[in-house]
């Protein structure tokens, strides 16, 4: 028994010997698992971020481009540091910042890329490109940030900035990963998709230390990013420069629409920013300072406030009543100011002459027989029939819903209807006395300035309006824009009732807004002073020229600044003249807009 142990270990050594010469030819020839581990703790993946989408304004000048930046990214398990106070001092980053984001990349994966230091800038990237090679598990990515060459248009064009988590939740297509950047506002979330290109992938060979030792396998895995597709926006760049010229220091909003197709010539919101604010390594601290801005400055007046439309809205009534047959060009009341209040003028008029001075009284008695039509011989009934009648045939006019514009955030303003006077009254509880303030403008009636603009391209074209929008072209070509943005929406009333219209906003520039008269443009407009419970009353202005031929409809709100023959009237006739005519010889109107004392 002593005499066989001997071959008994021998054999018992040669079959673990045959075991593992087995299970190494099945690790290194037939299963390349572990090769494949050994490569990728060898080859990086670099994602390539594809150059956003240029933005041009409708002439072909550019109003947004892209500047190249520089993220520092973190492998944590390559990653060794001896001397923290020198790579701080190196890479100009806090200690805590340092530990803070070394542990959150640690978090999110061990061998995973995670940035470190974002959006370094060409030339502190120069400062520390030559001591990557000393700091293994670090290296640079490129990406790149907008820029605009003129600092306007902030609200229409929009800001891009990291994904927020719950954004990157609901993306169901997997584009993004943490660290992306996204369209946050304006066209530029409104066309992300288009924007933001198609990202590529690199795959590099590295050495332990980190250093690039070329492409993998000669780039066999590689793809190609794509640029982003590049828009032609409607915007005037030296229209849209020239209304926040005459808006700085001013809280309000100017929309510029050509009739003849919506597309937008200049939004305007003020007070306004710069937008190259909102771009680079400064954009969180620079957010929140505009955002604590009491002014308000990220709210988008144009899309997001609401107002009484004032005046204005006595051309919408004419217009119902003129389809209707309820009212006719000799239509004439008296200017019975026991009704409501008016101005000075003569009395009575007829429907010409009630637009041309605006007379308050004309239309209270205007709408009491659009809404009371005796279709009912309880009064209370018979006003809420009419109420809703006549907001159908409001709607159509583009009020009381969103129009569909090419940004986030819009507002559809209210026009209301029986069930909310229900609410607050009680069923049966009101009637025509209770509501006559609409006829004028006033009371409930809420719009944005973007539906006024778009009222006066109605007026302009004659009875219908295309969705007002903010691109003509991607990549050039015009038939890429979205078709709802084509389609032509007619608001139900003849042709032939705009003649006396039109003919009756011309006449009322010498009345009521005289400032505004162009020697050798026509203008038809109409002012509108919106009342303001909480201080001076808000100057409403709109209106299209030339008249015979419209290029520009025109709508501005200058809050706070009174009459709309004053601060409104003033500021579109200046941006007409300069739209038209491509300069501005009125310079003593534009230093009185410019002052803004139009209270005094």
């Amino acid at each position: 028994m002593n005499d066989q142990r001997p071959q008994i270990i021998i054999i018992t050594i040669f079959l673990v010997g045959i075991v593992l010469l087995i299970k190494l030819f099945s690790i290194q020839v037939l299963d390349d698992s572990f090769l494949k581990k050994a490569e990728r703790n060898a080859i990086q993946r670099v994602v390539d971020h594809p150059y956003r989408g240029l933005i041009y304004d409708r002439n072909g000048k550019l109003l947004v481009y892209n500047n190249p930046i520089f993220d520092l990214m973190l492998v944590p398990k390559e990653f060794e540091l001896q001397d923290t106070t020198k790579f701080c001092e190196l890479f100009g980053i806090e200690k805590e910042a340092l530990i803070e984001g070394y542990n959150a990349a640690k978090k999110y994966s061990w061998v995973k890329p995670s940035p470190l230091i974002k959006q370094i800038s060409t030339t502190d990237f120069a400062k520390i490109q030559d001591f990557l090679i000393d700091y293994p598990g670090l290296f640079i990515t490129t990406r790149s940030v907008r820029s605009y060459p003129e600092p306007i248009g902030s609200h229409a064009l929009g800001y891009i900035g990291e994904i927020s988590g719950p954004r990157l939740e609901k993306d169901t297509t997997g584009y993004y990963v943490q660290g992306d950047y996204v369209g946050l506002s304006g066209m530029e979330r409104f066309y992300e998709n288009e924007l933001r290109g198609v990202k590529g992938v690199k795959y590099k060979m590295v050495n332990v230390r980190g250093i690039d030792k070329g492409s993998f396998k000669d780039g066999e895995y590689d793809t190609a990013s794509h640029e982003g597709s590049n828009i032609t926006s409607t915007i005037d760049l030296e229209l849209q420069k020239y209304g926040e010229y005459l808006m700085q220091g001013k809280t309000g909003s100017v929309v510029a629409i050509e009739p003849k197709t919506g597309e937008i010539l200049a939004m305007i919101s003020a007070p306004f920013y710069d937008p190259n604010e909102l771009t680079g390594a400064d954009f969180g601290k620079n957010y929140q300072k505009l955002n604590a801005n009491t002014t308000k400055p990220l709210f988008n007046r144009p899309v997001m406030a609401m107002y009484p439309p004032g005046s204005i809205f006595k051309i919408v009534q004419s217009l119902i009543g003129l389809q209707e047959g309820i009212l006719t060009p000799e239509t004439t009341y008296a200017c019975n100011r026991s009704l409501v209040a008016c101005h000075n003028h003569p009395s009575p008029v007829d429907l010409f002459g009630a637009i041309r001075n605006s007379c308050n009284p004309y239309y209270h008695q205007a709408f009491r027989k659009i809404i009371n039509r005796e279709v009912s011989s309880n009064t209370f009934t018979d006003t809420q029939i009419g109420l809703d009648q006549w907001r159908d045939k409001v709607a159509k006019f583009g009020l009381g819903s969103t129009l569909g514009i090419d940004m986030g955030g819009e507002r559809g303003g209210d026009i209301p209807s029986s069930q909310y006077y229900d609410r607050i009254y009680g069923e049966g509880r009101w009637k025509y006395s209770t509501i006559y303030s609409l006829s004028i403008g006033q009371g409930e009636l809420q719009v944005t300035p973007l539906q006024m603009a778009n009222l006066a391209a109605i007026f302009a074209n004659k009875g219908y309006y295309y969705t007002p929008h903010l691109i003509k072209a991607m990549d050039g070509d015009a038939t890429k824009i979205p078709t709802e943005f084509q389609q032509r929406h007619d608001v139900g009333v003849d042709a032939k009732h705009f003649d006396l219209i039109q003919d009756a906003m011309a006449a009322a520039i010498y009345g009521t807004a005289a400032r505004a008269v162009i020697s050798d443009i026509e203008l038809a407009g109409k002012t509108g002073t919106a009342q303001n419970p909480h201080g001076e009353d808000h100057s409403v202005f709109i209106a299209f020229a030339p008249k015979n031929d419209p290029k520009i409809a025109i709508a501005v709100y200058v809050e706070n600044a009174g009459w709309g023959g004053r601060a409104a009237a003033s500021t579109a006739s200046l941006m007409i003249e300069k739209y038209i005519r491509g300069d501005v010889q009125r310079t003593a109107l534009q230093d009185y807009v410019l002052a803004g004392n139009f209270i005094y």
